[in-house]
């Protein structure tokens, strides 16, 4: 892992990186693994050698995360589920911030990318209870977001299909790190679970002015936290400036927006407290995929990969003019009723992190 200062000072790493094929093959090496997310490490990864069409499902989904973001609040609120506390379909405005106040400055746009109507009949007879689970998803109509549901799927789809293979390889080193370790559980669970949720982020244009700055923090973009499932398949970040290419629909045909190539800010992004207790600026490159350890994977590897905190840093306030940050993140979690250890389900130990954290 290599560190660096970037123009504005800020301490940014190089994750470990690793070929898609590498993982294809059953080839990468134990040791990239630990320095990936064992005890010392960052607790990410990153696939590069993507398929080239890729880079074009990146662009289009993240596109739409600000065309989504802008429809009218008639239409957004067609499409909040407040019985699955916000937790399917858009949020908004719902969430309370570490100092009580209501995040208002991102949206998300949830969804279960992994759909078993069988499985899905048995999470809702299992555990009536979690809607946020269980809920069917909430999709905007083609009238309103042309292609949006299927552009969704296909990137979503492709990210758990990654993730399986990343989980096929922490399974080889488990087998012979972890005692009583079960062969191929990661990778199973990756590619079965309808608890697998993913999360399209709109951070809208930050304030122009500096007030409330003394109220503001570092993480105030998202908050220090760690994931509970088991691994979190992330996108870079796509930066738009809203002002110069307004995110109207006005045909059938929706464009991908223009990128900027760098963000407004140097210093806004992904940080990871590493375990020697300095904060990372990482960055993940346009064409690869990221893959971040939740908790859940530290207690079935029995703490041989470690699940790291992590938070994301808005621009300051003025340098952000009227740009957005878009950005994917699947968290694939276990089924309610997979067991994480010997004595707790996924329903159980997600529940006892919601407690803990609220």
């Amino acid at each position: 892992m290599a560190v660096n200062l970037n123009e504005s000072g800020v301490q940014t790493a190089s994750p470990v990186t690793v070929s898609l094929r590498d993982l294809q093959s059953g080839s990468v090496p134990f040791e990239a693994l630990e320095q990936a997310f064992g005890p010392d490490s960052l607790g990410i990864i990153v696939v590069r050698d993507l398929p080239s069409d890729f880079i074009t499902m990146r662009k289009t989904l993240l596109s739409y995360s600000s065309y989504l973001a802008n429809l009218p609040q008639a239409e957004l609120e067609k499409l909040e589920n407040p019985e699955s506390s916000y937790l399917v379909g858009w949020s908004c405005g719902k969430e309370t911030l570490k100092n009580g106040r209501y995040d208002t400055l991102k949206g998300s746009y949830y969804a279960n990318p992994v759909q078993d109507s069988t499985l899905h009949q048995k999470a809702i007879e299992m555990f009536p209870n979690l809607p946020e689970y269980n809920a069917a998803n909430v999709w905007p109509s083609n009238q309103v977001l042309p292609g949006f549901e299927q552009t969704f799927q296909n990137l979503c789809n492709f990210i758990v299909d990654t993730a399986a293979l990343v989980a096929r390889a922490c399974d080889r080193y488990a087998v012979k790190n972890v005692p009583q370790y079960q062969e191929g559980y990661l990778e199973h669970v990756v590619q079965t679970s309808i608890s697998t949720k993913a999360r399209l982020l709109h951070y809208f244009p930050s304030p122009a002015t500096t007030e409330g700055a003394a109220e503001s923090s570092p993480d105030d973009w998202c908050a220090t936290h760690l994931d509970h499932g088991c691994l979190t398949g992330l996108t870079s970040a796509m930066f738009i400036d809203e002002a110069a290419n307004p995110p109207h629909i006005d045909s059938a045909n929706i464009s991908p927006l223009p990128e900027l190539s760098s963000p407004p800010d140097p210093a806004a992004g992904l940080y990871i407290h590493s375990r020697s207790g300095k904060v990372t600026k990482v960055n993940i490159p346009k064409d690869c995929l990221a893959f971040q350890t939740g908790e859940a994977l530290e207690v079935i590897t029995h703490g041989k990969f470690r699940a790291v905190p992590h938070f994301v840093k808005g621009s300051a306030p003025g340098k952000g003019g009227q740009v957005a940050r878009n950005t994917l993140a699947v968290f694939t979690q276990p089924n309610l009723w997979e067991m994480v250890d010997e004595k707790r389900n996924f329903a159980t130990f997600a529940k006892e992190i919601v407690e803990r954290n609220h």
